[in-house]
């Protein structure tokens, strides 16, 4: 298994393409926790199972104020049709050519396969992460582990919020 990045790194910017003419840069999501899933491929049976938990979840994270991204060295193409077929709601993103560059970046990139890893990372606002997790890659890593980080993310806002309404009111 892969040797990914931990919490309290700085999560690597990109940009990548989401449909065959956007692209989307992380470091534009700053202010706003992120979900980066990285996943081997959209049409092996663990992912179609792991991207359908996490549409169905998408309310709970954004009560949290995070963002979801889905990140596989599948094309554009695949990841439009994987989306329709599974009606998810979240960005597929296509770390595709160079193939797996980010995937590296992030230590989540199975070179003798060729794909990505089954790798979890959730970023603060600013940008660190906060946790991140690897999984075997025939096993679905769920969502508690997403959910636990950004209850604490939430907390630590929370309790930042409570000192600076202290502060001003002094």
């Amino acid at each position: 298994m892969a040797s990914i990045l931990s919490a309290g790194t700085v999560a690597p910017d990109f940009t990548l393409r989401v449909t065959p003419d956007q692209n989307l840069t992380l470091s534009d999501l700053r202010g706003r926790n992120v979900i980066i899933v990285f996943y081997p491929a959209d049409w092996s049976p663990v992912c179609g199972d792991q991207v359908a938990l996490y549409n169905e979840l998408l309310t709970e994270f954004h009560k949290h104020d995070a963002e979801i991204l889905g990140i596989s060295v599948d094309g554009v193409w695949c990841h439009a049709a994987f989306a329709r077929h599974r009606n998810l709601h979240f960005p597929l993103l296509a770390d595709f050519e160079p193939k797996g560059e980010l995937a590296r970046k992030y230590g989540a990139y199975r070179a003798t396969e060729g794909v990505c890893e089954r790798a979890l990372f959730v970023l603060d606002r600013e940008g660190m992460i906060a946790w991140s997790y690897c999984s075997p890659i025939a096993v679905n890593p769920g969502a508690d582990g997403i959910l636990d980080a950004l209850e604490q993310l939430s907390k630590k806002a929370n309790a930042h919020g409570h000192l600076e309404d202290a502060h001003q009111q002094e």
